[in-house]
């Protein structure tokens, strides 16, 4: 019981905030325009801020492990080539193979890794988590790329693909936070305060916004694809890649931040970029709302299970 409570305590606010936005949708008062704007000011400044500060207050230099960054690198491509060969074989129409394949190993890292590890281990798993976003968000950014363009007809272009990446939000705020923490430069009392109080509300008023994004209304068009892609998003490859985890030691919050990457649900940003690069946009945006909303139960499941046997 005290393992259930415990997993509960993890997901509930999430659920719950999630809920929330969805039913501020429905009374009208957000537009889809409105919900639009904010996420984009979400993204430019308030995780980039949430991003620094997690960084820039913790002491997760000594505790970022080479073997966990080689792990989730290797198992992120991994996981990219076995959904390639899936899409492949199940899904002839090419817009719908690119959100398909995007779909199955992009995760929402960002948005569920801090508040999922802050939870359960405190502020040093948190500047891990933090820290990989350095490494995790270029290479989804670059991932996501050659998945899109390939079923695009396209040619990815490396150069627009770098700047992309260099010219990202939390990429700069990690680099700066990282750069302060290096030097040792201390951050004005003033300044400090300030973002820190800003950047609280980054999480809880980003899943309003994630459940403000719900749709439902294109369900039956797309009822293979989101169940095969919810499945193995949520489902096989988290098992796949957290067992494999567990079996080479990882355990505790390593464990955490390697759940956070696998079995978090489609990152919103995949919908933008299939909606940009010729991939089927509508799809992808049901796949972001299906799984961000079944992964708050596939997630709660992982923690009561990993709790349970000790592993975290």
């Amino acid at each position: 019981m005290e393992n259930l409570l415990f997993s509960l305590q993890i997901v509930a606010p999430i659920f719950i905030t999630m809920a929330l936005g969805y039913l501020i949708k429905l009374t009208g008062i957000m537009t889809e325009n409105t919900v639009l704007q904010v996420n984009k000011m979400i993204f430019l400044v308030l995780l980039p801020l949430l991003v620094f500060m997690n960084i820039y207050n913790s002491d997760s230099f000594t505790s970022l492990r080479l073997d966990l960054v080689i792990f989730i690198v290797a198992g992120t491509v991994i996981q990219f080539f076995i959904a390639l060969s899936i899409t492949l074989l199940s899904e002839k129409n090419n817009a719908q193979r690119g959100a398909i394949l995007q779909g199955m190993f992009r995760s929402n890292y960002v948005l569920f890794a801090i508040p999922i590890a802050l939870a359960i281990f405190g502020s040093d798993t948190a500047g891990v988590a933090s820290l990989l976003i350095g490494i995790i968000i270029p290479l989804y950014n670059v991932l996501a790329v050659i998945a899109l363009e390939m079923f695009n007809g396209g040619q990815p272009s490396f150069f627009k693909t770098i700047f992309g990446i260099i010219k990202n939000p939390l990429i700069i705020a990690s680099v700066i936070a990282v750069l302060l923490k290096v030097f040792n430069i201390a951050l004005p009392v003033l300044i400090h305060d300030t973002i820190g109080d800003i950047s609280n509300i980054t999480t809880p008023l980003a899943f309003l916004m994630l459940g403000s994004f719900f749709n439902f209304g294109d369900i039956g068009k797309y009822v293979k694809p989101l169940l095969m892609t919810t499945f193995f998003k949520l489902i096989v490859f988290p098992a796949i890649f957290i067992l494999a985890a567990i079996f080479i030691g990882f355990r505790g919050g390593s464990l955490v931040i390697i759940m956070t990457v696998f079995a978090s649900p489609i990152a919103v940003s995949s919908f933008t970029m299939a909606q940009e690069m010729g991939g089927d946009g509508k799809l992808a945006g049901q796949l972001v709302v299906f799984t961000s909303l079944l992964s708050v139960f596939t997630i709660f499941f992982i923690i009561f299970l990993l709790r349970t046997f000790a592993f975290i």
